[in-house]
């Protein structure tokens, strides 16, 4: 069987796009909101450390692998493995690993624009000076009556899922490119100009020190396992994205380059973001270890009490929001494309499907969130303790399908496909490609089998 050498979706109009689409696909909510809370909690400059590390040893080599993968399938995530799965003369059901990414990518989708839809409305809610000189009771109020009002969450869930459906419905160079060609230069202007803000009005020096001074007494088994686990989900990877958007990568661009400079310029964004957040948490006398509620929470605390918060509150949740979107539009595209090549749709066909699958798949996470009876359960589901759909949901996709996505396309990558394929596909020097080879069939599924391990409860470090 040969390899399909032309997507029939289109492709990126240059490797620049290429590379801010798959940054933006990267880029999301947990750069912003879940970076900065982890880091708080786990002993600051030492766990940047240790993601940093990650990134480089595990990170960019999957990565290098999914868009290599895509790439040379040209298909969306499971016909692509499927496809070269035969070129290697292997079983088919290797392409199961393309599926869980697929699968797992929607699901994740399915909360995810419910957490988006918490980042449009706090926009309008600092807009409206929801946030002015009220106290940590008053803003956790706040908080917890707009995420338990079933309402307020389905309509900005609504609008979410609808913005995302009519950019994807345009195609890739006139609904995905034009998108991210808008939202990730615009992203990054917002971010640099609160951090140079903070570094300004809010204790920068301070937020320096505890984000780039390792204390090396801090490091536990706990936090490079969080690191590890952190680095791996950031990129996107194990959830269909990379390899979607690596079938629309023109054929002459260097995977190896781009897979750097994508993972350089997210990694840039969760630390401009802990450079935006921290100086004015610090500032104001809150807690960095706050966890969850860093971002909806205690940085509205500090809004609230510091000149021009009105203002600045409102860019920094317009930047959460293209921070969002721009992951929300990348997730629900492998579904689409799945659709257009298996079942013959047409992209505005397949988008509403899509669209209508998720909205009703999201009401399982509104219910959760706003207590209805029907969505609230007890019980141990895989090794964890859950109350609701939304934390099933939510421990199946990231402690489950991601690594042992991540897991099977390592090995697949890595022992199934064709050396000569890879080496041919990727295209680089013998040193880069020795160093590929051997991370991505040795260290990096040991490195995931730990995180799978330990996050299931299999394996206590």
């Amino acid at each position: 069987m040969s390899v399909a050498r032309q997507s029939v979706h289109g492709q990126w109009s240059s490797r620049l796009m290429f590379i801010i689409a798959a940054t933006g696909a990267a880029v999301g909510l947990g750069n912003i909101w879940k970076f900065p809370y982890i880091m708080g909690q786990n002993g600051g400059g030492a766990f940047v450390l240790l993601y940093l590390l990650c990134i480089l040893l595990i990170g960019i080599p999957v990565l290098m692998a999914e868009v290599m993968i895509g790439r040379r399938g040209r298909q969306s995530p499971g016909w692509s493995v499927r496809t070269l799965a035969f070129e290697a003369h292997a079983h088919k059901n290797w392409q199961l690993a393309g599926w869980m990414g697929l699968v797992g990518g929607f699901l994740i989708l399915t909360f995810y624009s419910v957490i988006a839809g918490w980042a449009f409305a706090y926009v309008g809610k600092s807009i409206q000076g929801a946030f002015v000189e009220q106290d940590a009771a008053a803003i956790s109020q706040l908080f917890g009556s707009f995420t338990t009002d079933f309402s307020s969450l389905l309509l900005w869930t609504t609008v979410v899922i609808g913005l995302t459906c009519a950019v994807v419905a345009k195609g890739v160079q006139q609904g995905l490119e034009k998108a991210v060609r808008v939202l990730m230069p615009a992203l990054y202007i917002l971010l640099i100009g609160l951090a140079v803000y903070a570094g300004f009005t809010g204790e920068f020096s301070q937020a320096l020190r505890f984000m780039f001074y390792p204390d090396f007494s801090k490091i536990t088994m706990s936090g490079v396992l969080i690191a590890l686990g952190h680095a791996f989900f950031t990129l996107s990877l194990a959830s269909g994205v990379m390899i979607t958007y690596g079938a629309y990568m023109p054929s002459k661009v260097s995977i190896a380059r781009t897979s750097m400079w994508i993972a350089l310029a997210d990694t840039s964004v969760a630390l401009i973001a802990g450079m935006v957040i921290y100086p004015i948490v610090f500032a104001q006398g809150l807690d960095a270890g706050q966890g969850p509620g860093l971002i909806f929470v205690t940085l509205p605390i500090a809004f609230g009490a510091m000149p021009g918060g009105v203002v600045v509150g409102t860019l920094f949740f317009i930047m959460l929001v293209f921070a969002a979107f721009t992951s929300t539009i990348a997730m629900i595209e492998s579904v689409v494309a799945w659709l257009i090549e298996s079942k013959g749709m047409r992209r505005l066909q397949a988008c509403l499907l899509s669209g209508v699958v998720l909205w009703l798949m999201s009401l399982l996470t509104i219910a959760s969130f706003a207590g209805s009876s029907w969505a609230q359960v007890q019980f141990n589901f895989l090794g964890k303790d859950v109350n609701n759909l939304f934390e099933i949901l939510d421990h199946l996709t990231s402690d489950i399908m991601l690594p042992l996505g991540g897991l099977t396309i390592a090995i697949f990558a890595g022992w199934i496909m064709r050396q000569q394929a890879t080496a041919e596909e990727l295209n680089t020097s013998p040193l880069t490609y020795t160093i590929w080879r051997f991370s991505i069939r040795w260290f990096t599924p040991i490195a995931i089998l730990l995180v799978f391990l330990n996050l299931t409860g299999i394996l206590s470090l």
